[in-house]
């Protein structure tokens, strides 16, 4: 069973009710994202799958330059 009502196809992007798609027959998932809870008793387990507690987690996002590199280059491209 579903964790939501709502399925949508990952292949063609049609809604239906079940984890199969009425249109293409391809898999579908939920519609929308589950709705997060402060109190989640599974978010720990969840960021260790993920490995968010490991050290070397943080070295691994991506990188945003500076505000003002930001600013800088808009004022550069409207000129």
């Amino acid at each position: 069973m579903a964790r939501q009502i709502l399925q949508q196809c990952l292949t063609c992007q049609a809604f239906g009710l079940s984890t199969t798609c009425p249109q293409c027959g391809e898999r579908a998932q939920a519609a929308a994202p589950l709705k997060w809870s402060p109190e989640d008793h599974r978010a720990s387990l969840r960021r260790k799958m993920n490995g968010v507690e490991d050290s070397s987690w943080s070295e691994n996002l991506p990188t945003l330059p500076s505000l003002k590199v930001m600013i800088d280059t808009a004022a550069e491209e409207e000129e």
